[in-house]
């Protein structure tokens, strides 16, 4: 008679199991992460070509710009800068100076204006709310190109061409829908007992702004300034039209000086001034990327 012995399964073998199924998931995993992180490298090289060849063509003789594209040049040179600094009739100084006073008059027009409206909108209740708000949210669709002649008459009317009251004077007037939508979805989220208390302790509705919302819409205000500066430091088109003479030239338009379509360009100097203008908009964002991925996770907009 043969006694046939069947070997039960232990206890461990479940877990043998489970534990190679997680090694197998683990590597799996880590395959796909090498393989992402290569892609996105390559795709971020890809992206900063260009920047990383407008940096490199800032130091090469005009001759050997076009000639070759690549990022490794046959000789170095810092004749452009030198060039470039002097050769407007100006020291490139006098534009980055017009920039800034921009810069700084619009950060400031659409922090107090802006917040004051979102204020309004977010806080107070008054007849046609609802409506104003909506008006306001579909300037946003109102292309610049639009309202660019009635502007520009009236600003002619006023005396104010070749000045710099019609590219800072409207940002004192909230016309930016985009940063007043902004904080108002940021106001909103604000818990509404923060308020009430406030007023319970006799604060009025501008103190409530200035004391209590303000101090609290800290991430959105600096999204506002980064947005502000990036977009005021590179805008052409305005500084073209309302800004002929050269003393009030931007950087903007006066990195279109180096190029003439009737007479030689000087590519070298406008990329070597191009670089030039870049570093306070990459400081600024260096500075600022904080704020700004806290001020846009805070007002829900993704």
């Amino acid at each position: 008679m043969t006694t046939t012995l069947q070997e039960q399964p232990t206890a461990a073998d479940p877990l043998a199991a489970a534990a190679r199924r997680r090694r197998r998931e683990n590597t799996r995993r880590n395959v796909v992460s090498v393989f992402k992180h290569i892609g996105l490298v390559a795709l971020s090289l890809v992206m900063i070509y260009p920047l990383i060849w407008l940096v490199v063509s800032s130091f090469k003789p005009n001759s050997e710009i076009f000639r070759d594209l690549t990022i490794f040049p046959e000789q170095l040179t810092t004749e452009n800068y030198t060039y470039g600094w002097t050769s407007q009739q100006l020291p490139f100084s006098v534009f980055l100076i017009n920039s800034t006073i921009l810069v700084v008059g619009a950060i400031i027009g659409n922090l107090i204006s802006c917040s004051l409206a979102a204020y309004a909108f977010a806080r107070l209740r008054f007849w046609g709310r609802n409506m104003f708000f909506a008006i306001m949210l579909g300037t946003i669709m109102l292309p610049f190109h639009v309202v660019l002649v009635p502007q520009f008459i009236i600003f002619r009317e006023l005396g104010w061409l070749e000045t710099f009251l019609p590219l800072v004077v409207p940002k004192f007037l909230a016309t930016e829908a985009f940063f007043v939508f902004l904080m108002v979805q940021f106001i909103r989220a604000l818990p509404k007992e923060i308020f009430e208390a406030a007023r319970i302790d006799g604060a009025g509705q501008f103190r409530i702004y200035a004391q209590v919302t303000l101090p609290l819409m800290v991430p959105a205000l600096a999204t506002t300034t980064i947005f502000t500066f990036i977009w005021t430091w590179g805008d052409f088109f305005g500084p073209l039209i309302y800004l002929r003479t050269r003393e009030n030239w931007t950087v903007s338009v006066a990195l279109k000086g180096f190029v003439d379509a009737q007479s030689t360009s000087n590519y070298g100097a406008m990329f070597a001034m191009s670089v030039v203008s870049l570093i306070p908009l990459f400081l600024a964002f260096l500075v600022g990327q904080r704020w700004l991925i806290r001020g846009f996770a805070t007002t829900g907009i993704k």
